[in-house]
């Protein structure tokens, strides 16, 4: 892996580009057609090649806080955890519960295919607006409570150097004290 980072139990923060990670899995923080777009998704969908669009045809979208999984192909990583994040604003004031299942489904798709290590982007948090710390709380809360058996390994890459300060400074925190 490159890129500067701090190790937290079974935690790494990391200011990376997702899709050179030498993961198991990365997570696409992916529009509701999972056929590609901006950002991460866009960034994901470029470096897999081709076969990973027609591989995502074939899963006829996805609902918002579902995940879906996929080969690699031409990534580093040997699959791509497909997930689809709440627009901050949209979503009837579920977007919590929402942004939580998506890291949730996404660990149980990584469980299912014996999955020892994952990156996760800061899904909703770019185009779809969601505020950074809350989203970055609700990611660390929820993969802390999931109990991995073959999970060794959660990695959040960050875009910016001031995500991974947050990503740090929460991880750091006890969560007893919330």
């Amino acid at each position: 892996m490159t890129g500067k980072h701090q190790k937290t139990r079974m935690f790494t923060v990391l200011l990376a580009d997702i899709t050179a990670l030498k993961v198991d899995a990365i997570v696409n923080a992916a529009n509701s057609s999972l056929l590609g777009g901006g950002g991460v998704d866009g960034a994901i969908h470029r470096a897999a090649g081709p076969k990973l669009l027609a591989a995502c045809r074939a899963l006829r979208g996805c609902e918002t806080g579902d995940a879906k999984i996929t080969p690699g192909f031409d990534l580093p990583a040997r699959y791509v955890i497909h997930t689809v994040g709440p627009v901050w604003g949209e979503e009837a004031n579920e977007e919590a519960r929402l942004l939580a299942s998506c890291y949730r489904r996404s660990l149980e798709l990584a469980a299912a295919h014996g999955i020892a290590s994952i990156a996760f982007p800061a899904i909703s948090t770019g185009v779809y607006g969601y505020p950074k710390e809350p989203a970055a709380r609700i990611a660390i809360a929820t993969v802390r409570k999931w109990k991995p058996q073959s999970l060794s390994e959660v990695i959040f890459c960050c875009f910016s150097a001031s995500d991974r300060a947050l990503y740090e400074r929460l991880l750091e925190e006890d969560p007893s004290r919330r």
